[in-house]
């Protein structure tokens, strides 16, 4: 079941700063606060980071281990 709630518009953004991954649900964040779960909050670059980094991903833009490697001169 699937249910509003009205919140303060600070209040949402304090919810939205605690999300830990794209994509994840303010009642998922709810439930973490709800059981105490002291997890470290993601800053908004580390999470704009995740993000492109999926997006190189899932456009093939992705080194195997050798041509890392290679490219730093490693063996």
């Amino acid at each position: 079941m699937v249910t509003t709630i009205q919140l303060e518009e600070e209040t949402k953004k304090s919810l939205k700063r605690m999300k830990m991954f794209p994509g994840e649900t303010y009642s998922h964040v709810i439930e973490r606060l709800m059981q105490g779960e002291e997890e470290e909050v993601l800053s908004p670059e580390t999470i704009k980071n995740i993000e492109k980094s999926l997006e190189d991903v899932k456009a093939g833009r992705v080194y195997t281990m050798e041509e890392v490697k290679k490219k730093l001169g490693m063996k």
